[in-house]
Protein backbone atom coordinates (compact mmCIF):
# COMPACT_ATOMS: atom_id res chain seq x y z
CA UNK A 1 0.00 0.00 0.00
CA UNK A 2 1.70 3.37 -1.05
CA UNK A 3 1.80 5.91 1.55
CA UNK A 4 0.65 9.51 0.62
CA UNK A 5 3.35 11.82 0.74
CA UNK A 6 0.44 14.12 3.35
CA UNK A 7 0.13 11.22 5.48
CA UNK A 8 2.49 11.38 8.75
CA UNK A 9 5.21 8.46 8.62
CA UNK A 10 3.86 7.74 12.52
CA UNK A 11 0.95 6.54 11.49
CA UNK A 12 0.03 2.48 10.22
CA UNK A 13 -2.55 3.66 7.21
CA UNK A 14 -3.41 -0.40 7.41
CA UNK A 15 -5.16 0.28 10.55
CA UNK A 16 -8.40 2.09 10.34
CA UNK A 17 -9.92 5.20 11.82
CA UNK A 18 -13.11 7.06 12.58
CA UNK A 19 -11.52 10.09 11.75
CA UNK A 20 -10.89 9.17 8.27
CA UNK A 21 -14.29 6.81 8.11
CA UNK A 22 -16.25 10.22 8.73
CA UNK A 23 -14.09 12.05 5.83
CA UNK A 24 -14.96 9.45 3.90
CA UNK A 25 -18.81 9.36 4.61
CA UNK A 26 -18.15 13.06 3.82
CA UNK A 27 -16.98 12.57 0.32
CA UNK A 28 -13.06 14.08 1.53
CA UNK A 29 -9.96 12.61 -0.12
CA UNK A 30 -8.03 12.44 3.06
CA UNK A 31 -8.67 8.86 3.89
CA UNK A 32 -6.70 4.85 3.07
CA UNK A 33 -8.05 1.78 1.55
CA UNK A 34 -8.39 0.39 4.90
CA UNK A 35 -10.74 3.39 6.01
CA UNK A 36 -12.68 3.03 3.09
CA UNK A 37 -13.29 -0.66 3.04
CA UNK A 38 -14.68 -0.47 6.50
CA UNK A 39 -17.09 2.30 5.86
CA UNK A 40 -18.16 -0.12 2.84
CA UNK A 41 -19.01 -2.67 5.17
CA UNK A 42 -20.89 -0.52 7.59
CA UNK A 43 -22.56 1.06 4.63
CA UNK A 44 -23.70 -2.63 4.15
CA UNK A 45 -25.99 -2.57 7.09
CA UNK A 46 -26.74 1.31 7.28
CA UNK A 47 -26.86 2.95 3.91
CA UNK A 48 -27.48 6.21 4.81
CA UNK A 49 -24.46 6.85 7.05
CA UNK A 50 -23.73 9.61 4.86
CA UNK A 51 -26.25 11.36 5.15
CA UNK A 52 -26.25 11.06 9.39
CA UNK A 53 -23.44 12.54 8.89
CA UNK A 54 -24.20 15.25 6.75
CA UNK A 55 -26.78 16.02 8.97
CA UNK A 56 -24.55 16.22 11.81
CA UNK A 57 -22.19 18.58 9.69
CA UNK A 58 -25.40 20.88 9.15
CA UNK A 59 -26.26 20.62 12.52
CA UNK A 60 -22.64 22.12 13.59
CA UNK A 61 -23.32 25.08 11.27
CA UNK A 62 -26.76 26.13 12.66
CA UNK A 63 -25.35 25.97 15.79
CA UNK A 64 -22.54 27.86 15.23
CA UNK A 65 -24.57 30.31 13.63
CA UNK A 66 -26.56 30.20 16.92
CA UNK A 67 -23.48 31.14 19.30
CA UNK A 68 -22.48 34.02 17.31
CA UNK A 69 -26.00 35.29 17.80
CA UNK A 70 -25.69 35.04 20.97
CA UNK A 71 -22.60 37.16 20.95
CA UNK A 72 -20.20 34.25 21.74
CA UNK A 73 -17.36 34.33 19.64
CA UNK A 74 -14.78 31.87 21.04
CA UNK A 75 -15.03 27.53 20.13
CA UNK A 76 -13.81 25.03 21.06
CA UNK A 77 -14.48 21.72 19.11
CA UNK A 78 -12.81 18.51 20.15
CA UNK A 79 -13.10 15.55 17.94
CA UNK A 80 -12.72 18.01 14.87
CA UNK A 81 -11.51 15.41 12.71
CA UNK A 82 -10.29 16.30 9.55
CA UNK A 83 -11.04 19.81 7.25
CA UNK A 84 -14.13 20.02 5.31
CA UNK A 85 -15.98 22.56 3.62
CA UNK A 86 -17.86 24.50 6.22
CA UNK A 87 -15.91 23.88 9.45
CA UNK A 88 -16.41 25.92 12.79
CA UNK A 89 -13.51 28.58 11.89
CA UNK A 90 -15.21 29.08 7.96
CA UNK A 91 -19.08 29.53 9.82
CA UNK A 92 -17.86 30.84 12.69
CA UNK A 93 -15.37 33.67 10.84
CA UNK A 94 -17.96 34.37 8.20
CA UNK A 95 -20.77 35.31 10.86
CA UNK A 96 -18.33 37.22 13.29
CA UNK A 97 -14.68 38.19 11.93
CA UNK A 98 -12.29 37.98 14.23
CA UNK A 99 -13.92 34.50 16.30
CA UNK A 100 -11.85 32.70 18.03
CA UNK A 101 -11.55 28.81 16.73
CA UNK A 102 -9.36 25.31 18.68
CA UNK A 103 -9.73 22.93 17.41
CA UNK A 104 -8.89 19.19 19.02
CA UNK A 105 -8.06 15.92 17.75
CA UNK A 106 -5.95 12.62 18.79
CA UNK A 107 -5.75 11.61 14.95
CA UNK A 108 -2.63 12.75 13.42
CA UNK A 109 -3.65 12.75 9.88
CA UNK A 110 -6.93 15.31 11.43
CA UNK A 111 -4.34 17.29 13.28
CA UNK A 112 -1.84 17.80 10.47
CA UNK A 113 -4.33 18.65 7.89
CA UNK A 114 -6.03 21.14 10.48
CA UNK A 115 -2.36 22.61 10.83
CA UNK A 116 -2.05 23.03 7.10
CA UNK A 117 -5.45 24.48 6.61
CA UNK A 118 -4.83 26.89 9.38
CA UNK A 119 -1.33 28.43 8.64
CA UNK A 120 -2.50 31.15 7.51
CA UNK A 121 -5.26 31.86 10.25
CA UNK A 122 -4.04 33.61 13.56
CA UNK A 123 -7.62 33.20 15.28
CA UNK A 124 -8.02 29.55 14.71
CA UNK A 125 -5.06 26.74 15.53
CA UNK A 126 -5.53 22.77 16.42
CA UNK A 127 -4.43 20.93 19.67
CA UNK A 128 -3.35 17.56 19.67
CA UNK A 129 -5.19 15.99 22.54
CA UNK A 130 -7.88 13.50 23.77
CA UNK A 131 -11.27 14.45 25.30
CA UNK A 132 -10.77 11.83 27.98
CA UNK A 133 -7.72 13.86 29.09
CA UNK A 134 -9.79 17.66 29.98
CA UNK A 135 -6.56 19.06 31.80
CA UNK A 136 -4.26 18.23 29.12
CA UNK A 137 -6.84 20.24 26.83
CA UNK A 138 -7.52 23.24 29.05
CA UNK A 139 -3.44 23.79 29.77
CA UNK A 140 -2.38 23.53 25.95
CA UNK A 141 -0.63 26.44 24.80
CA UNK A 142 -2.59 26.39 21.61
CA UNK A 143 -5.70 26.99 23.84
CA UNK A 144 -4.30 29.39 26.07
CA UNK A 145 -3.11 31.47 22.93
CA UNK A 146 -6.60 31.75 21.57
CA UNK A 147 -8.88 31.12 24.18
CA UNK A 148 -10.40 32.96 27.39
CA UNK A 149 -11.93 30.52 29.90
CA UNK A 150 -12.95 33.52 31.78
CA UNK A 151 -15.67 34.07 29.06
CA UNK A 152 -17.60 32.59 27.34
CA UNK A 153 -17.09 29.60 25.27
CA UNK A 154 -19.02 27.22 22.63
CA UNK A 155 -17.60 23.67 23.22
CA UNK A 156 -18.30 21.55 20.42
CA UNK A 157 -18.89 17.81 21.01
CA UNK A 158 -20.34 16.66 18.07
CA UNK A 159 -20.22 13.27 16.74
CA UNK A 160 -17.22 12.50 19.24
CA UNK A 161 -19.35 11.23 22.99
CA UNK A 162 -19.93 7.35 20.92
CA UNK A 163 -16.63 6.86 20.81
CA UNK A 164 -15.99 7.17 24.38
CA UNK A 165 -16.69 4.00 26.46
CA UNK A 166 -18.34 4.48 29.94
CA UNK A 167 -15.48 3.12 30.95
CA UNK A 168 -13.41 6.06 29.95
CA UNK A 169 -16.32 7.76 31.98
CA UNK A 170 -17.23 10.53 29.35
CA UNK A 171 -19.63 12.27 31.66
CA UNK A 172 -17.04 12.96 34.30
CA UNK A 173 -15.47 14.35 31.07
CA UNK A 174 -17.89 16.48 29.69
CA UNK A 175 -18.30 17.71 33.49
CA UNK A 176 -14.97 18.81 33.92
CA UNK A 177 -14.92 20.48 30.95
CA UNK A 178 -18.24 22.37 31.98
CA UNK A 179 -16.53 23.62 35.40
CA UNK A 180 -13.43 25.36 33.37
CA UNK A 181 -15.84 27.49 31.40
CA UNK A 182 -17.57 30.52 31.93
CA UNK A 183 -21.44 31.10 32.44
CA UNK A 184 -22.61 32.09 29.72
CA UNK A 185 -20.83 29.13 27.82
CA UNK A 186 -22.68 26.93 25.35
CA UNK A 187 -22.25 23.43 25.08
CA UNK A 188 -23.10 21.61 21.29
CA UNK A 189 -23.41 18.09 20.92
CA UNK A 190 -24.59 15.13 19.13
CA UNK A 191 -24.55 11.48 19.26
CA UNK A 192 -25.30 8.21 17.93
CA UNK A 193 -28.16 6.28 19.23
CA UNK A 194 -30.39 3.38 18.22
CA UNK A 195 -33.14 5.70 18.53
CA UNK A 196 -34.59 6.84 15.08
CA UNK A 197 -32.64 5.02 12.89
CA UNK A 198 -35.11 3.69 9.99
CA UNK A 199 -33.94 0.21 10.83
CA UNK A 200 -34.48 -2.81 12.71
CA UNK A 201 -31.85 -2.67 15.53
CA UNK A 202 -30.59 -5.82 14.76
CA UNK A 203 -29.67 -4.85 11.22
CA UNK A 204 -28.06 -1.78 12.94
CA UNK A 205 -26.06 -3.59 14.57
CA UNK A 206 -24.22 -5.12 11.77
CA UNK A 207 -22.75 -1.49 11.41
CA UNK A 208 -22.28 -1.24 15.11
CA UNK A 209 -19.73 -4.13 14.93
CA UNK A 210 -17.98 -3.34 12.36
CA UNK A 211 -16.78 -0.86 14.65
CA UNK A 212 -15.75 -2.77 17.26
CA UNK A 213 -14.23 -4.87 15.06
CA UNK A 214 -11.47 -2.43 14.30
CA UNK A 215 -11.13 -1.52 18.02
CA UNK A 216 -13.14 1.99 17.89
CA UNK A 217 -16.23 0.70 19.71
CA UNK A 218 -19.77 2.86 18.86
CA UNK A 219 -21.22 3.50 21.61
CA UNK A 220 -25.20 3.87 21.13
CA UNK A 221 -27.12 5.75 24.41
CA UNK A 222 -30.31 6.36 24.68
CA UNK A 223 -31.64 9.79 24.76
CA UNK A 224 -32.13 9.86 28.22
CA UNK A 225 -28.25 8.16 28.67
CA UNK A 226 -27.49 11.20 26.44
CA UNK A 227 -29.36 13.92 28.17
CA UNK A 228 -27.00 13.03 31.31
CA UNK A 229 -24.29 15.44 28.94
CA UNK A 230 -26.37 18.30 29.44
CA UNK A 231 -25.95 18.18 33.64
CA UNK A 232 -25.16 21.66 34.54
CA UNK A 233 -26.87 23.30 31.58
CA UNK A 234 -30.55 24.87 30.21
CA UNK A 235 -31.31 23.59 27.09
CA UNK A 236 -31.86 25.93 24.42
CA UNK A 237 -35.08 25.41 22.57
CA UNK A 238 -36.23 23.27 21.35
CA UNK A 239 -34.20 20.83 23.65
CA UNK A 240 -32.49 17.39 22.81
CA UNK A 241 -33.93 16.27 19.40
CA UNK A 242 -33.35 14.85 15.57
CA UNK A 243 -30.30 16.57 14.22
CA UNK A 244 -33.00 17.88 11.50
CA UNK A 245 -35.56 19.17 13.85
CA UNK A 246 -33.28 21.37 15.58
CA UNK A 247 -34.05 25.71 14.29
CA UNK A 248 -33.76 23.94 10.88
CA UNK A 249 -33.34 26.18 8.07
CA UNK A 250 -35.23 24.01 5.81
CA UNK A 251 -38.63 21.69 5.80
CA UNK A 252 -37.53 18.83 8.24
CA UNK A 253 -39.90 16.43 5.93
CA UNK A 254 -37.83 17.55 3.07
CA UNK A 255 -34.69 15.32 5.19
CA UNK A 256 -33.45 12.38 4.15
CA UNK A 257 -35.23 9.55 7.08
CA UNK A 258 -31.43 8.66 7.84
CA UNK A 259 -30.69 12.07 9.22
CA UNK A 260 -33.16 11.77 11.81
CA UNK A 261 -30.84 8.95 13.62
CA UNK A 262 -29.35 10.31 17.05
CA UNK A 263 -29.66 13.28 18.78
CA UNK A 264 -28.67 16.62 18.71
CA UNK A 265 -28.85 19.46 21.67
CA UNK A 266 -27.09 22.81 22.47
CA UNK A 267 -27.20 23.84 26.59
CA UNK A 268 -26.81 27.12 27.83
CA UNK A 269 -24.19 26.80 31.11
CA UNK A 270 -24.67 29.20 34.62
CA UNK A 271 -28.51 29.16 35.10
CA UNK A 272 -29.40 31.25 31.76
CA UNK A 273 -32.43 30.96 30.40
CA UNK A 274 -33.16 29.26 27.50
CA UNK A 275 -36.03 26.50 27.42
CA UNK A 276 -36.80 23.36 28.44
CA UNK A 277 -34.58 20.64 30.30
CA UNK A 278 -33.52 17.74 27.83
Amino acid sequence: MERPAWAPRSIDISVPSVARIYDYYLGGSHNFEADREAARMAMQFMPGLPKIMQANRAFMRRAVRHAVDQGITQFLDIGSGIPTFGNVHEVAQAAHPGSRVVYVDHDPVAVTHSEAVLADNDTADVVAADLRKPQEILASPGLRRLIDLNRPVALLLVAILHFVEDTDDPYGAVAELRDALAPGSLLVLTHASYEGIPLPTERSEGAVDVYKDIRNPLIMRSREEIARFFEGYDMVEPGLVPMPLWRPETAPEDEDPYAFSGFAGVGRAGGATGGRTA
